[in-house]
Protein backbone atom coordinates (compact mmCIF):
# COMPACT_ATOMS: atom_id res chain seq x y z
CA UNK A 1 0.00 0.00 0.00
CA UNK A 2 2.53 2.59 1.24
CA UNK A 3 4.81 1.63 -1.92
CA UNK A 4 2.00 1.80 -4.20
CA UNK A 5 0.99 5.25 -3.00
CA UNK A 6 4.70 6.77 -3.23
CA UNK A 7 5.13 5.21 -7.13
CA UNK A 8 1.78 6.49 -8.31
CA UNK A 9 2.77 10.55 -6.64
CA UNK A 10 6.43 9.54 -8.51
CA UNK A 11 4.84 9.07 -11.52
CA UNK A 12 2.54 12.13 -11.51
CA UNK A 13 5.11 14.53 -10.67
CA UNK A 14 5.26 16.03 -14.37
CA UNK A 15 1.71 17.11 -13.47
CA UNK A 16 1.55 20.78 -14.76
CA UNK A 17 -0.25 21.51 -11.02
CA UNK A 18 2.43 20.09 -9.52
CA UNK A 19 5.00 22.29 -11.52
CA UNK A 20 3.44 25.15 -11.01
CA UNK A 21 2.79 24.66 -6.72
CA UNK A 22 6.81 23.76 -6.72
CA UNK A 23 8.02 27.23 -8.41
CA UNK A 24 5.51 29.00 -6.52
CA UNK A 25 7.11 27.78 -3.25
CA UNK A 26 10.88 28.31 -4.89
CA UNK A 27 10.29 31.77 -5.94
CA UNK A 28 8.45 33.04 -2.64
CA UNK A 29 11.57 31.50 -0.77
CA UNK A 30 13.71 33.19 -2.55
CA UNK A 31 12.03 36.23 -2.26
CA UNK A 32 11.73 35.54 1.74
CA UNK A 33 15.36 35.04 1.50
CA UNK A 34 15.97 38.48 -0.41
CA UNK A 35 13.63 40.45 1.62
CA UNK A 36 15.39 39.75 4.76
CA UNK A 37 18.87 40.81 3.33
CA UNK A 38 17.50 43.84 2.22
CA UNK A 39 16.12 44.76 5.55
CA UNK A 40 19.44 43.74 7.51
CA UNK A 41 20.97 46.15 5.11
CA UNK A 42 18.79 48.97 6.07
CA UNK A 43 19.66 48.19 9.95
CA UNK A 44 22.92 48.13 8.92
CA UNK A 45 23.12 51.91 7.44
CA UNK A 46 20.92 53.10 9.66
CA UNK A 47 22.73 51.45 12.80
CA UNK A 48 25.88 53.04 11.19
CA UNK A 49 24.85 56.21 9.84
CA UNK A 50 27.18 58.41 11.98
CA UNK A 51 31.04 57.51 11.94
CA UNK A 52 31.87 55.46 14.89
CA UNK A 53 35.47 57.00 16.90
CA UNK A 54 37.24 54.56 19.08
CA UNK A 55 39.47 55.76 21.72
CA UNK A 56 43.01 56.22 19.97
CA UNK A 57 41.71 55.37 17.00
CA UNK A 58 39.69 58.61 15.90
CA UNK A 59 36.62 57.99 13.46
CA UNK A 60 36.22 54.59 11.84
CA UNK A 61 34.40 54.61 8.70
CA UNK A 62 34.35 50.67 7.66
CA UNK A 63 32.19 49.30 10.34
CA UNK A 64 29.24 49.57 7.73
CA UNK A 65 30.98 47.77 4.83
CA UNK A 66 31.94 45.19 7.27
CA UNK A 67 28.99 44.68 8.63
CA UNK A 68 27.08 44.79 4.96
CA UNK A 69 29.70 41.68 4.09
CA UNK A 70 28.84 40.53 6.96
CA UNK A 71 24.91 39.87 6.64
CA UNK A 72 25.78 38.35 3.31
CA UNK A 73 27.46 35.67 4.61
CA UNK A 74 25.13 35.36 7.36
CA UNK A 75 22.21 35.22 4.46
CA UNK A 76 24.05 32.90 2.40
CA UNK A 77 24.83 30.62 5.41
CA UNK A 78 20.88 31.09 6.58
CA UNK A 79 19.72 29.65 2.87
CA UNK A 80 21.68 26.52 3.28
CA UNK A 81 20.20 26.05 6.37
CA UNK A 82 16.77 27.26 5.79
CA UNK A 83 16.24 26.87 2.36
CA UNK A 84 14.40 23.57 2.35
CA UNK A 85 12.77 24.09 5.53
CA UNK A 86 11.40 27.16 4.45
CA UNK A 87 10.44 26.15 1.32
CA UNK A 88 8.78 23.00 2.54
CA UNK A 89 6.43 25.21 4.67
CA UNK A 90 5.81 28.29 2.06
CA UNK A 91 5.22 25.31 -0.38
CA UNK A 92 2.28 24.04 2.28
CA UNK A 93 0.09 26.81 1.38
CA UNK A 94 -0.10 25.15 -1.85
CA UNK A 95 -0.32 21.40 -1.09
CA UNK A 96 -4.13 21.28 -1.38
CA UNK A 97 -3.77 21.86 -5.11
CA UNK A 98 -1.53 18.79 -5.09
CA UNK A 99 -4.20 16.86 -3.26
CA UNK A 100 -6.80 17.68 -5.96
CA UNK A 101 -4.70 17.24 -8.74
CA UNK A 102 -3.88 13.59 -7.36
CA UNK A 103 -7.81 13.18 -6.66
CA UNK A 104 -8.26 14.64 -10.28
CA UNK A 105 -6.24 11.42 -11.68
CA UNK A 106 -6.81 8.75 -9.68
CA UNK A 107 -10.39 9.25 -7.45
CA UNK A 108 -12.67 10.57 -10.06
CA UNK A 109 -16.50 11.18 -8.64
CA UNK A 110 -15.87 12.67 -5.08
CA UNK A 111 -17.64 15.55 -4.25
CA UNK A 112 -16.05 18.95 -3.83
CA UNK A 113 -14.17 19.87 -0.81
CA UNK A 114 -15.02 23.14 1.55
CA UNK A 115 -12.46 25.99 0.33
CA UNK A 116 -10.10 26.71 3.03
CA UNK A 117 -9.17 30.24 3.54
CA UNK A 118 -5.45 31.65 3.18
CA UNK A 119 -5.29 32.39 6.93
CA UNK A 120 -6.22 28.74 8.05
CA UNK A 121 -3.67 27.30 5.15
CA UNK A 122 -1.12 29.89 6.46
CA UNK A 123 -1.76 28.83 10.31
CA UNK A 124 -1.52 25.11 9.41
CA UNK A 125 1.88 26.33 7.75
CA UNK A 126 3.39 28.28 10.53
CA UNK A 127 2.11 25.46 12.76
CA UNK A 128 4.21 22.98 10.83
CA UNK A 129 7.17 25.32 10.59
CA UNK A 130 7.44 25.80 14.37
CA UNK A 131 7.59 22.27 15.27
CA UNK A 132 9.88 21.53 12.27
CA UNK A 133 12.58 23.93 13.53
CA UNK A 134 11.73 23.13 17.49
CA UNK A 135 11.87 19.30 16.61
CA UNK A 136 15.44 19.51 14.41
CA UNK A 137 16.95 21.94 16.89
CA UNK A 138 16.31 18.77 19.51
CA UNK A 139 17.63 16.62 17.29
CA UNK A 140 20.43 18.24 16.74
CA UNK A 141 21.55 18.24 20.70
CA UNK A 142 20.88 14.27 20.00
CA UNK A 143 22.80 13.68 17.39
CA UNK A 144 25.79 15.40 19.40
CA UNK A 145 24.82 12.94 22.11
CA UNK A 146 24.64 9.84 19.87
CA UNK A 147 26.72 10.54 16.96
CA UNK A 148 26.48 6.72 15.86
CA UNK A 149 22.67 6.87 16.04
CA UNK A 150 22.17 10.29 14.20
CA UNK A 151 20.72 8.94 10.82
CA UNK A 152 18.54 7.10 12.35
CA UNK A 153 17.17 9.74 14.42
CA UNK A 154 17.33 11.83 11.46
CA UNK A 155 15.21 9.53 9.57
CA UNK A 156 12.76 8.18 12.41
CA UNK A 157 12.19 11.86 13.75
CA UNK A 158 11.18 13.60 9.96
CA UNK A 159 9.45 10.09 9.20
CA UNK A 160 7.77 11.08 12.33
CA UNK A 161 7.13 14.69 11.28
CA UNK A 162 6.24 14.30 7.72
CA UNK A 163 3.51 11.54 7.72
CA UNK A 164 2.06 13.64 10.54
CA UNK A 165 1.33 16.83 8.54
CA UNK A 166 0.86 15.32 5.20
CA UNK A 167 -1.59 12.60 6.29
CA UNK A 168 -3.75 15.52 8.25
CA UNK A 169 -3.62 17.68 4.99
CA UNK A 170 -5.26 15.05 2.79
CA UNK A 171 -7.18 13.33 5.50
CA UNK A 172 -9.10 16.94 7.05
CA UNK A 173 -9.79 18.45 3.45
CA UNK A 174 -12.24 15.07 3.22
CA UNK A 175 -12.91 13.98 7.07
CA UNK A 176 -12.41 17.30 9.40
CA UNK A 177 -9.53 18.30 11.43
CA UNK A 178 -10.76 16.00 14.40
CA UNK A 179 -11.86 13.08 12.06
CA UNK A 180 -8.48 13.06 10.22
CA UNK A 181 -6.48 13.49 13.74
CA UNK A 182 -8.32 9.63 14.63
CA UNK A 183 -7.55 8.02 11.68
CA UNK A 184 -4.17 9.09 11.89
CA UNK A 185 -3.86 7.48 15.33
CA UNK A 186 -5.65 4.38 13.70
CA UNK A 187 -2.69 3.96 11.39
CA UNK A 188 0.16 5.73 13.12
CA UNK A 189 2.49 3.10 12.09
CA UNK A 190 1.87 2.68 8.51
CA UNK A 191 1.74 6.63 8.35
CA UNK A 192 5.25 6.76 10.24
CA UNK A 193 6.50 4.26 7.93
CA UNK A 194 5.47 5.94 5.03
CA UNK A 195 7.01 9.42 6.38
CA UNK A 196 10.19 7.29 6.93
CA UNK A 197 10.37 7.10 3.10
CA UNK A 198 9.64 10.38 2.14
CA UNK A 199 12.37 11.60 4.53
CA UNK A 200 15.10 9.58 2.70
CA UNK A 201 15.77 12.00 -0.18
CA UNK A 202 15.69 14.96 2.39
CA UNK A 203 19.65 14.14 2.17
CA UNK A 204 20.14 14.85 -1.03
CA UNK A 205 20.30 18.83 -2.28
CA UNK A 206 18.01 20.24 -4.69
CA UNK A 207 15.60 16.54 -4.62
CA UNK A 208 14.39 17.57 -1.23
CA UNK A 209 12.83 20.54 -2.42
CA UNK A 210 9.94 18.40 -4.20
CA UNK A 211 9.60 16.36 -0.70
CA UNK A 212 6.17 18.54 0.04
CA UNK A 213 4.52 17.85 -3.40
CA UNK A 214 5.72 14.36 -3.28
CA UNK A 215 4.46 14.14 -0.02
CA UNK A 216 1.31 15.59 -0.36
CA UNK A 217 0.46 13.36 -2.93
CA UNK A 218 1.64 10.07 -1.69
CA UNK A 219 -0.54 10.37 1.52
CA UNK A 220 -3.81 11.40 -0.45
CA UNK A 221 -3.44 8.02 -1.79
CA UNK A 222 -2.75 6.42 1.29
CA UNK A 223 -5.63 8.45 3.09
CA UNK A 224 -7.79 6.90 -0.31
CA UNK A 225 -6.73 3.31 0.76
CA UNK A 226 -6.96 3.25 4.51
CA UNK A 227 -10.27 5.45 3.84
CA UNK A 228 -11.25 2.57 2.04
CA UNK A 229 -10.45 -0.57 4.16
Amino acid sequence: MILASFLKAVAQLPDRRFRSVLWRGIALTIALLVGIYALLLWLIEWLTDDPITLPGVGEVTWVGDLLGWGSLGLVILMSIFLMVPVASAITSLFLDEVAQAVEDKHFTGLPDVPHLTIWDGLRDTVNFLGVLIAANIFAFILYIIFPFAAIFIFYALNGYLLGREYFQLAAMRRIGRAAAKDLRKQHSMKIWLAGCLMAVPLTFPLINLIIPILGAATFTHLYHAVSRG
